[in-house]
């Protein structure tokens, strides 16, 4: 699916699921560029995630329900440490580590879904 980040266009993998969700980018060894995975929850909270069987070096932006970017933050491959939102949302956005800064987004900026 084509999202809209701050008006860079990635395509994004939907994890929806709690299958999908746990899996996440798990095993894989490359990220094409300008793709991400895309967390869907059922409703607000604060969510966690730790790179356990995740070779690639990520970033991950947490996201309100109305699109806004409430954190980002750079995740280590195989770390075991939780990376927490400080604040509750509706979705996560994984891409390769760096994607958001070389592209100047920050928080409070927008993602646009197509639903």
């Amino acid at each position: 699916m084509l999202i809209d980040v701050a008006g860079h266009e990635l395509t994004a993998e939907i994890a929806d699921t709690q299958g999908t969700r746990n899996e996440g980018l798990m095993h894989r060894r490359s990220l094409p560029e300008n793709h991400g995975m895309l967390f869907v929850f059922d409703y607000e909270s604060q969510v966690s995630f730790w790179m356990k069987d995740t070779e690639i070096p990520l970033s991950i932006a947490f996201i309100a329900a109305d699109g806004t970017i409430r954190q980002i933050e750079d995740m280590k491959p195989e770390s075991m440490a939780s990376v927490v939102s400080r604040r509750n949302v509706l979705y996560a956005l994984e891409v390769n580590q760096g994607w958001f800064r070389d592209r100047g987004i920050e928080t409070g900026d927008k993602v646009v879904l197509p639903f």
